[in-house]
Formats: C-alpha cells, structure tokens, sequence
C-alpha cells in the first residue's frame, strides 16, 4: 500500500502568456507506514504535489495511485481517496469555527453520515491522539486555545476523518520555539502509535533532520534528490546550491572537523553531535 506519483506534470495556467510548468516528470513513492519529508525552495512544486496526492488538483499528465486507486474525476473514487488522505494546510487554526473544540472535530465525522457513538469515539480517539484529555478539553471554546493548542484541535479534525496518510504543510510555521515544540512532540507520538503515513512539507532543514526516515527534495518542479535525512545532508555543496543548505548542527560539526575535532561527518541532530563532542572531550583528556 502506497501513494504513487507516475510521471507527473503539472502545467498552470495552459494556453496563456502564464503558463507555468509546477512538475515535470515526477515519479515516487511513499509507502504505508513512512515518515516522509518533503523540502524545496519557495516555488519547487512542494505545495502542487500535495494537493495531487488527495485529488484537489489534477495533473496534466501521468497519474497518481493511491492504494492501487488511481486518483480521477470519479466522485464517489474521490471521495474515498480525500478521507484516506487527509491534508492538513498552513495555518489550519483559521478554519476553525464551531463554538465548543469536540464540535469543531465532528464537523468532518458528521459529514459522513456516521451514528452518534461512532462521532463521538472518533473524536475522543482524535484529540487524545494529539495530546488532549478529551474530557477536559471538549467543551472548550477553540478560540480560548494558544496558537500550538489550535492547531492541534485542527489537526485532530482531519484524524477524525481516521486517514491513511496525513500530509502536512509547514505545521509549525507562525508558531512561537514551544508551540513548534508541541505539535512536533505530538506529531512523532501520532506516527509512533498508529500506522498513519505522515507526509512532512517544511524549509526547516533541522525539523526535517530530526523528524523524518526519508527525504524527498524538489528543485525546479524535478525530485532532484531522495534519500535519508543523512544521505541528503551529506550532500550540503549541492543543497546550498540549490538554496536550501544543511541543518545547523550539522555545519558546526562540519567546521570543528575543520579545527581538528574526530566528529563523524554524519551529524545531523543535536542530540547526535553532543554525544560525539562528548566523546571527543573524553579521548583529548586521556590522550
């Protein structure tokens, strides 16, 4: 089971002075249970893509699988593939609008028509599933919520809809160090404890780094690289060239092996370089 990209293009604006090539000739794909990044600079095809994987935009050509469904014009096809692929854009909050957060996470779960009980099991599982005690948050108002707890709540609505695969684009962008914090903790639990596929679109080379078990990088609406977050930061010449570069830690750790330091060339993480700068202090005190 997987999403599946088949030599896909996607032209903006055809037949006009316009017109725009957002993918050319892109093939992937993103097997069930991936944590999955996807970088590019501003205007990369990052944004065109996703919106493919769920049927809201149609290439121009090739096709896109997911679950051995090709996503089309078939309503009733299309219908299934939106609630197995849920999407989650930028700054989610702001669609929030029913009085009380457990409302706002039925909205989706009553549209499919489902009894009483199933609505309300699906949401108590979605906002446990993102950190909530559903108890004390349900009868909340979702505008009495910070920044990181809102976005959260509209997280939660789209697991309601119980999706296969959850794509989100920039989760954290906008959020102060502890929101980006929370949602990123509670990302990383989500995709620890239930099977869903989560599809990561962030320019944050750290976040990436720390998160993801494979990374996909657009340049000029091509896959100009895919790979593991290691293989891809080890590759930080053509990274800048293309204007993304390398997550922090990993050019402090590349400049202390320039000063002499034995620190794996692999660092990508804090968490990685201090254990090897820890290291590296131990063998300089017993040399």
């Amino acid at each position: 089971m997987s999403i599946k990209a088949e030599n896909i293009k996607y032209v903006y604006s055809e037949g006009t002075p316009f017109r725009t090539l957002a993918l050319d000739n892109v093939n992937l794909n993103i097997e069930r249970g991936d944590f999955v990044g996807i970088i590019g600079h501003t205007g990369s095809g990052k944004s065109t893509l996703i919106q493919l994987f769920n049927g809201l935009e149609m290439p121009t050509d090739g096709k896109i699988i997911v679950d051995d469904i090709v996503v089309g014009h078939d309503k009733k096809k299309l219908r299934n593939i939106r609630q197995m692929v849920g999407l989650v854009f930028q700054y989610p909050e702001y669609q929030l609008f029913e009085e009380t957060v457990a409302k706002d996470v039925a909205f989706g779960p009553l549209n499919l028509k489902l009894t009483q009980d199933e609505i309300e099991k699906r949401v108590k599982e979605a906002l446990e599933l993102v950190g909530f005690n559903y108890d004390k948050i349900k009868d909340v108002s979702p505008f009495d919520l910070s920044g990181g707890q809102k976005r959260r709540v509209a997280i939660a609505g789209v697991l309601a809809m119980k999706p296969q695969y959850l794509i989100l684009d920039e989760p954290t962008a906008g959020l102060d160090p502890a929101g980006r914090n929370e949602i990123f903790d509670q990302i990383t639990k989500l995709h620890q404890k239930s099977n869903v596929t989560v599809i990561l679109v962030s320019h944050s080379m750290e976040d990436v780094a720390k998160l993801v078990n494979k990374v996909i990088v657009l340049y000029k609406g091509k896959i100009h690289m895919e790979g593991t977050p290691k293989e891809i930061y080890s590759q930080a010449e053509e990274l800048v060239r293309i204007g993304l570069g390398i997550p922090q830690i990993a050019e402090i750790a590349n400049e202390l092996r320039k000063r002499g330091f034995n620190i794996k060339s692999d660092v990508i993480t804090v968490e990685e370089a201090k254990v090897e700068i820890l290291k590296e202090i131990r063998r300089r005190k017993n040399v």
